[in-house]
């Protein structure tokens, strides 16, 4: 069992917490030709009728043009990886055990599965755990 991993440069910004709120903000990208692997919202407490968009990846100048235009910016917090590779049985558990065990400490993780692949995106608290987190991961993919 192998893993991928990869920094993921985030960006984000806020949306209209109603409906169309975020189908308004993604035609900017779509129309740039954005091919976002990655969108995560979430209602903002603080702030009613607001939420927060997450999403990746952009590339390319006219991308990076309809993103500004839309309000959006690069974010450094929280740091974001994503890995890829063959699924198993209880393997959310066993990375994160492992980062536990190690005193690495994250704020966030989704992970599908679609056949007998998955995909996940972790968002660490720190750059320091989100440097740690790809060793183990792969120690894993190593152990099988």
């Amino acid at each position: 069992m192998g893993f991928k991993l990869d920094r993921v440069h985030v960006w984000s910004g806020e949306v209209a917490d109603q409906a169309g709120g975020v189908a308004t903000l993604l035609a900017h990208l779509a129309q740039a030709g954005a091919n976002l692997e990655f969108i995560f919202t979430q209602r903002q407490a603080s702030k009613p009728g607001t939420g927060i968009i997450y999403l990746a990846p952009l590339s390319g100048p006219s991308q990076i043009r309809a993103a500004k235009a839309a309000g959006l910016a690069e974010t450094y917090q929280p740091v974001v990886l994503r890995v890829e590779g063959d699924n198993r049985a209880g393997l959310g558990h066993r990375v994160t055990q492992q980062w536990a065990m190690a005193g690495i400490s994250f704020q966030g993780m989704t992970m599908c599965v679609l056949g007998n692949k998955f995909v996940g995106y972790a968002a660490f608290d720190s750059t320091v755990d989100a440097n740690r987190a790809p060793a183990i991961v792969g120690a894993l993919g190593a152990s099988g």
